[in-house]
């Protein structure tokens, strides 16, 4: 022992002579917020700055996250997290943090530190213990437990102090303590096993040191409170040794500009699963039997296949899959519900040969009954692992409308409602992941390490996962063969005696097992077993010891104990994974990526991917990666390219090039839809491809229509600016090299796309598309209004001039065309309209702007895909519901509610998704809108073309109504194109602002209760976008401490002086109203107030 131990010391010796000590101790406080801020903090800043210039330590503050850079932190000794709070770095900055760390930086977290990045598990490790609660500030007895750390040196074995006390959550089992509170001493201590107030630890690298202390602003005076911060200062920085970056685990995270999403196609028709083949032509396919494929080369797709598949509900052609032979044998492997009884789902083989499917080779492999009495939930999803054995997911097949709980409806004939039938029976293949080895003559065998025997004497031996509810999309690890898939949970809002509420999954089987369904949900929250017959509940199902008991289980009762979620969600924000956001959701699962399986592809994802797994949101269009720890178990999630804008995802595969692949299945269930997409993400780790940018003078005309494209927008990340232009300006037409502008005429009435190519010096391209209509000509409007086009004045008259002019109708100056056939009205609506919500409404006149708002959330909400204002698709048309609810006095809120709550048997079986996250307010005005359309609202009297508006209708009904002027005419439309329209719409609002409106303040000036205070000389509030016309005054109400002049500019703060005015203190209580002359100004202005002391 003696010689390993002499060993031991010899190596710590030469090793740490290996590193380089710095000349200084630089230490970087940073103490930015995004939650509580205590007031402390600038107490704290002057404590850390003292005891730096006192030891020798230059102390750099700041509140701005950018310091958190890898170039930016290697020049720190050690990092002071002093009272952070909430989510204070992004994701790339986490990264080169934990870098930091790795390197052996040091860090120090004070009080507060602990009350951020809940979402960041290894900053939880790293600060040692989350905040979980506090009593009131109040004193308590402290204990020291290690007299040998610099930060307890000068301590007392045993003192008294008042501080505000946290109670602790997940504590690293790991730290090592150096201060404890007596939970007797106090009230409101919750950690009574073990509640440490100090501590340290060396993690991942590096040292981390943490102080529950540091609430009070006192505390930064107090010489036992200062002695033990130098220590815990002192332990951080260590040797203080230069950084070792190549001990670093953590990749850097890559800049979203590296990435570009490129449209392949667009226009689909109900695009469920793809898969890339070798050459990089892409196929897929399409619910109602089409087989896709995407031809690279011409940037086309075509239909190469079609089956006779059943569509009802759910049903048709759901997956595929190529053979891990496919460059040899060809074969493609498709799983979808043929036409036709009986009523099955079946996985075959088929050969793909020359781009052409041929139907006569197919090789069934394997059925699945299904029952076709009622809806839903089919899985579909086929993928191969990289052993080479098909991995195939089912659905439930079982009608969820019921019960927004758990389907388990045991009584006669009511089958199709019980789950328990399916997914709970070890004889049936539904709500199950299937595992198989296919022979070549199109039979299959069982693998070893399914979850029942071969024989099939406990269960079909094809499953390797039981207790599925909707596995639509699933994914095989290739290095580790783990299994992930999305299951989509219920629709239950709230918990009940029923059972929990409903979430979605995404699941991870390392080995086979059974997933809950349809007893538990989420981490193996348990549902009410319940006799349906007396409705009586007979308790809480166990997950240990699920039995299925129902007459439609065919199997063993006594089920495998129940695996509990990897990560779930409800429709409400996750207390848990809150970073999925709230909403509708249909949890996918994405494939795991590794840097080394893409060596040397153009489109090679960087490392910082390396091992992450890819998950989506069918309903709430956004993509995560999610982190996994040593152990492979959930270490965080984080938006993959969140500025990406989504329809819908349905599928994602990595290609041979290394790119992702991505189908969006678009806006609207069962039907074609222009948002209808294959895209591909491409990555550039060195020179970016540039970003093509196509505009044009015109996109629409009559014939002929001459157009001047450009290629001004387009640029490059590397900053390239010698591009090559290439245009195509229709489909199938020549490509033409040019400049960046080109004129093009076409001759025949048509629409057209217009196609740039943009190619960098080194090679790379990218391409934008145009649609260019030619057969009709826009109206124009000539709208002349002599008034302030902001805002509305008491009893204000302004006159209006208005000419229609539209080349093949003719123009309303020289009677050609009829003035009764322009829109005009003029309309005062007692609630503020945003100006944007009311553009977006699309209505024909401004009186309907009133349901605009309700018009726009619905369509933000995504409400669209199932509902048709004419036409029924999964929910009834909108137009049926205003009918059967016009005569209800409380239609609005209880629409709303049932908008808020969803539900499911008014009409049908169909469930209506939930929308827990709208407020009432919210809910409403998108009732008010479905309600409107109970009958076709007479319009409004329209206006002519000339007069005068009277300004009245405001007077006695407060400040929030707004005046909408609207003008509007639809012409005849074209050979080709139909009708267009023109319109012009002016918004008047009250001239009274708050200063909440303002567009930006400077950087020091805070706003609270509508004022701003201004505390520094050359402080200034802006507001943007304001018409200055006919206006001779400004009103400011204020309040002065000490004397200041507010000056009135225009443009930038120090732009042209409209008028200035002397405030006089008033002791910052009282509110003086004062007058400020204006100089004359016209039109919209950047309006700036700017403080002079």
């Amino acid at each position: 022992m003696k010689h390993l131990l002499l060993i031991g010391v010899l190596a710590a010796v030469l090793l740490g002579s290996c590193a380089k000590k710095r000349s200084t101790q630089r230490v970087l406080v940073f103490s930015k917020t995004a939650g509580f801020r205590h007031t402390s903090i600038p107490a704290g800043k002057q404590a850390l700055l003292k005891l730096g210039a006192e030891n020798g330590m230059q102390i750099d503050t700041t509140e701005d996250a950018s310091y958190f850079t890898e170039d930016s932190l290697k020049a720190y000794s050690a990092v002071v997290f002093l009272n952070t709070s909430k989510d204070v770095l992004d994701f790339a900055q986490q990264a080169d943090f934990e870098r930091y760390i790795q390197a052996g930086g040091g860090f120090v977290g004070i009080h507060a530190a602990t009350d951020t990045e809940y979402e960041w598990p290894w900053y939880g490790e790293l600060v040692g213990a989350y905040f979980k609660s506090h009593p009131q500030v109040q004193p308590a007895r402290l204990r020291r437990l290690d007299a040998s750390h610099p930060s307890t040196l000068e301590l007392p074995q045993s003192w008294e102090f008042t501080d505000e006390w946290y109670n602790f959550q997940q504590i690293n089992p790991h730290l090592i303590p150096l201060l404890e509170i007596d939970e007797t001493s106090y009230q409101g201590g919750e950690n009574p096993d073990f509640h440490p107030i100090s501590w340290y630890h060396e993690f991942d690298g590096g040292r981390a040191w943490y102080t529950n202390l540091g609430h009070e602003a006192a505390t930064y005076t107090d010489e036992r409170f200062l002695a033990h911060l130098l220590g815990g200062l002192q332990y951080a920085i260590g040797e203080n040794l230069e950084l070792d970056y190549s001990r670093v685990r953590t990749h850097r995270k890559p800049d979203d500009s590296r990435f570009v999403m490129r449209v392949l196609d667009d226009y689909l028709n109900e695009p469920l699963e793809l898969v890339v083949l070798p050459g990089l032509d892409v196929l897929f396919v399409q619910r109602r039997g089409q087989l896709m494929l995407y031809e690279a080369e011409k940037r086309r797709s075509r239909q190469v296949g079609q089956l006779q598949v059943h569509t009802n509900y759910e049903d048709g052609l759901y997956g595929i899959d190529l053979d891990p032979d496919f460059e040899k044998n060809n074969w493609i492997y498709l799983y979808y519900a043929p036409a036709g009884p009986p009523p099955i789902h079946r996985l075959s083989r088929f050969s793909y040969v020359n781009d052409s499917l041929y139907l006569d080779s197919e090789k069934v492999i394997l059925e699945v009954p299904v029952q076709r009495r009622e809806c839903c939930h089919t899985g579909g999803s086929v993928t191969f692992g990289a052993d080479g054995l098909l991995y195939l997911s089912t659905g439930d097949d079982t009608n969820p409308f019921e019960t927004a709980y758990a389907p388990i409806n045991e009584l006669p004939d009511r089958s199709p409602w019980d789950a328990q039938k399916s997914s709970a029976n070890p004889n049936d293949l539904r709500g199950k992941i299937l595992r198989i080895k296919v022979k070549p003559d199109g039979s299959y065998s069982i693998p070893d390490g399914n979850l029942f025997p071969k024989d099939g004497s406990r269960g079909r031996p094809e499953i390797y996962v039981m207790g599925c509810r909707n596995p639509y999309r699933i994914s095989v690890d290739p290095k580790k063969g783990y299994v992930y898939w999305g299951d989509i949970g219920p629709d239950a809002r709230v918990d009940s005696s029923r059972g929990p509420r409903g979430y979605d999954e995404i699941n991870q089987a390392r080995e086979p097992g059974f997933f809950g369904w349809p007893y538990f949900i989420a981490d193996n929250q348990p549902y009410m077993e319940v006799d349906f017959a007396t409705n009586e509940y007979l308790g809480l199902f166990d997950p240990l010891h699920p039995v299925n008991n129902s007459p439609n289980n065919t199997g063993i009762q006594k089920l495998p104990p129940a695996q509990g979620a990897f990560i779930y969600y409800p429709y409400t924000k996750s207390d848990k994974f809150p970073i999925l956001g709230e909403g509708g959701r249909n949890a996918m699962a994405g494939p795991v990526y590794y840097y080394d399986l893409f060596k040397g592809a153009p489109s090679q994802f960087p490392p910082y991917y390396d091992g992450k797994l890819f998950i989506y949101d069918f309903m709430r269009d956004w993509v995560m990666t999610v982190r996994l720890d040593e152990n492979d178990d959930f270490y965080g999630l984080e938006p993959f390219l969140p500025q990406l804008t989504l329809s819908s995802p349905m599928d994602m595969e990595f290609g041979p090039d290394g790119a992702l692949y991505i189908l969006e299945y678009g806006t609207r269930w069962f039907a074609a839809n222009p948002d209808a997409r294959l895209i591909r993400i491409d990555y550039s780790a060195d020179n970016r491809a540039p970003v093509a940018h196509i505009s044009a003078d015109k996109a629409v005309g009559a014939a002929p229509l001459s157009v001047q494209f450009s290629a001004a927008g387009s640029y490059d990340h590397d900053g390239d600016t010698a591009f090559t232009y290439t245009w195509t300006f229709e489909e199938g037409g020549a490509s033409i090299a040019g400049g960046k502008t080109r004129r093009h005429t076409y001759e025949q009435p048509g629409i057209y796309t217009a196609t740039l190519k943009v190619t960098d010096p080194q090679g790379k391209s990218s391409f934008a598309d145009m649609e260019i209509k030619v057969g009709n000509e826009p109206p124009r409007i000539d709208l002349t209004f002599e008034g302030n086009r902001s805002f509305y004045f008491d009893y204000a008259r302004v006159k209006y001039a208005i000419e229609v002019t539209d080349l093949e109708d003719g123009s309303t100056a020289d009677g050609s065309l009829d003035p009764s056939e322009v829109r005009v009205t003029f309309d005062y609506l007692d609630e503020s309209a945003d100006l944007t919500l009311v553009a977006q409404g699309h209505e024909a006149t401004a009186h309907a702007a009133l349901r605009a708002a309700g018009k726009t959330r619905i369509q933000q909400n995504g409400c669209i895909a199932c509902h048709d204002i004419e036409q029924t698709i999964l929910g009834p048309a909108y137009r049926q519901v205003a009918l059967r609810y016009q005569n209800r006095p409380d239609a609005i809120s209880y629409l709303a509610q049932k908008i808020i709550s969803g539900g499911s048997g008014n009409w049908g079986g169909q469930a209506m998704t939930a929308f827990p996250q709208l407020s009432q307010a919210e809910a409403e005005s998108m009732a008010a809108y479905i309600l409107s359309l109970a009958e076709e609202e007479a319009a409004p009297a329209s206006l002519p073309l000339k007069g005068r508006l009277y300004m009245r209708e405001h007077i006695g009904k407060g400040q929030q109504g707004t005046y909408i002027f609207y003008v509007s005419y639809t012409d005849k439309g074209g050979q080709v194109i139909g009708p267009l329209s023109a319109s012009e719409l002016i918004s008047l609002r009250s001239p009274r602002i708050t200063a909440d409106e303002m567009d930006e303040p400077t950087s020091t000036a805070t706003v609270r209760g509508g004022f701003a205070r201004l505390r520094n000389d050359g402080e200034y509030m802006r507001f943007d976008a304001l018409d200055l016309s006919y206006t001779a005054a400004l009103e400011v109400r204020c309040t002065a401490v000490q004397p200041f002049e507010l000056e009135v500019r225009i443009d930038a703060p120090d732009g042209p002086l409209l008028g200035k005015r002397q405030i006089r203190p008033t002791g910052g209580e009282r509110l003086q109203e004062l007058r400020i002359p204006l100089a004359p100004v016209q039109g919209f202005h950047s309006l700036y107030l700017v403080g002079r002391c």
